[in-house]
């Protein structure tokens, strides 16, 4: 049973999430011969305070532009 973790920052609709489940799950089941009632895909949204990139938090690279 593949389970499929995808990490990120909120701000997708569910119509964009649909979309996502949709494409990995086809790309899953065709390359692992798996059956799509056995593909699981699990999403998980961080707040920008929870994410960081560069040595920064998300929340605070806004304050780069402004230099």
């Amino acid at each position: 049973m593949p389970i499929v973790r995808i990490e990120m920052l909120p701000g997708r609709s569910l119509a964009q999430k649909r979309e996502l489940v949709r494409l990995i799950t086809d790309a899953v089941c065709n390359v692992a011969h798996t059956d799509p009632k056995n593909t699981h895909v699990i999403f998980s949204e961080y707040s920008v305070e929870d994410w960081a990139s560069d040595g920064k938090l998300y929340v605070d690279q806004d304050d780069d532009d402004e230099d």
